[in-house]
């Protein structure tokens, strides 16, 4: 029974990784169209027709997707990718070239089996819990698996025997060690407020009250980790490892097909994963604003596991909205916004934290 439910947790995880990947792909081209001023994919579909009835009713549905530009991006683009040529550049490793992409997408995905997704619910006298790993540690573990992505990149410039991928690898590596001290340190100061280290808990600690939400008491925390956030996520206006104006497509320019394909859908996995984190440790959670889910129903699990989506999808559709809003930093900008200003000042957020907590506790 334990590993049946443990499938279905998996099955159900993987199925909300890619719809959120999906999501943020779809939303990427149709909004960076409206951001520029441009109609965007809307060809793909929208002229399907058919005279048997039954059938309009579908098609009616197919050419709004089309319309709206879901076909051309989730279907078309995928097919393309996946039919396009597997080329591996000469003189290197066929096997640490398909190991690049692999490691630099497996690490994010595993990182979700530690996010709660619902409330815990009760069906049949068997209480379920919607997280695939419920571990003690989650945050710690989230954090691990975020390092782990440095090796897939820095592989990935690595083997692509080109000088172009070769300076992305080592930006990309460079800009995420960088900037993970900053978010170790937010991830402390949660710790510090919240005492624990377990994502479920934090969120149960957050209900009862809108004011409970970690972004009233942590501001500051929420605007550091935003913006390291983007920059792990290699997204603009951070985008230096990719810099087509610099770098052709950075550490990913000699991957072709199904391998870039997969580092794609890797980086829009991860907005969805930050998203996810922000939600969880600054917005309650499925938390709902001045209203208790009652605890061990399944329609009531249902609900919450909404009210996330919602403040991920919100959080996600932002961080994109920026990337396409804000000019890409230089690399010295980079550096210096990630060791002069964000890491002293989740430093001294920290000490504060922790000295007014330590008031608290003794008063």
């Amino acid at each position: 029974m334990e590993l049946l439910i443990l499938g279905v947790k998996v099955f159900v995880l993987f199925n909300i990784i890619m719809g959120l990947s999906s999501f943020c792909t779809w939303f990427e081209r149709k909004g960076s169209a409206l951001i520029q001023n441009r109609i965007g994919a809307n060809r793909a579909g929208a002229y399907f027709t058919t005279s048997i009835a039954p059938l309009r009713p579908a098609f009616f549905v197919v050419r709004w997707l089309g319309i709206l530009g879901v076909i051309n991006t989730l279907l078309c683009d995928a097919v393309k990718a996946l039919l396009k040529e597997d080329f591996v550049p000469e003189g290197t490793s066929t096997v640490m070239h398909a190991l690049g992409p692999l490691l630099a997408v497996l690490p994010v995905f595993v990182a979700f089996a530690a996010i709660p997704m619902a409330p815990a619910f009760t069906i049949g006298g068997v209480t379920i819990l919607p997280q695939v790993a419920p571990i003690d540690s989650g945050l710690l573990f989230i954090l691990a698996m975020g390092s782990l992505a440095v090796y897939g990149v820095a592989m990935a410039g690595w083997t692509g025997n080109n000088k172009f991928s070769l300076l992305g690898g080592l930006r990309a590596a460079a800009q995420m060690v960088s900037y993970e001290l900053a978010m170790g340190l937010c991830f402390v100061t949660a710790v510090v407020i919240f005492q624990t280290l377990d994502p479920y808990q934090m969120v149960r600690q957050q209900a009862g009250s809108i004011f409970n939400w970690g972004i009233f008491s942590q501001p500051l925390g929420f605007f550091i980790l935003f913006i390291v956030g983007m920059a792990e996520t290699k997204r603009g206006p951070f985008d230096l490892p990719e810099s087509e104006s610099e770098l052709v497509a950075g550490y990913f320019t000699e991957y072709s097909g199904m391998k870039f394909l997969i580092f794609w859908l890797g980086e829009f996995a991860e907005i969805g994963l930050f998203s996810l984190l922000l939600a969880i440790l600054f917005f309650g959670g499925w938390e709902i604003p001045f209203i208790t889910l009652p605890e061990g129903l399944w329609w009531a699990a249902l609900v919450g596991h909404g009210v996330l989506m919602g403040k991920v999808i919100a959080l996600s559709m932002l961080q994109i909205i920026i990337r396409w809003t804000l000019p890409r930093f230089r690399f010295d900008q980079l550096m210096s916004l990630g060791w002069k200003v964000l890491l002293p000042l989740s430093m001294v957020n920290l000490m504060i934290t922790a000295a007014v907590r330590l008031v608290i506790a003794q008063g």
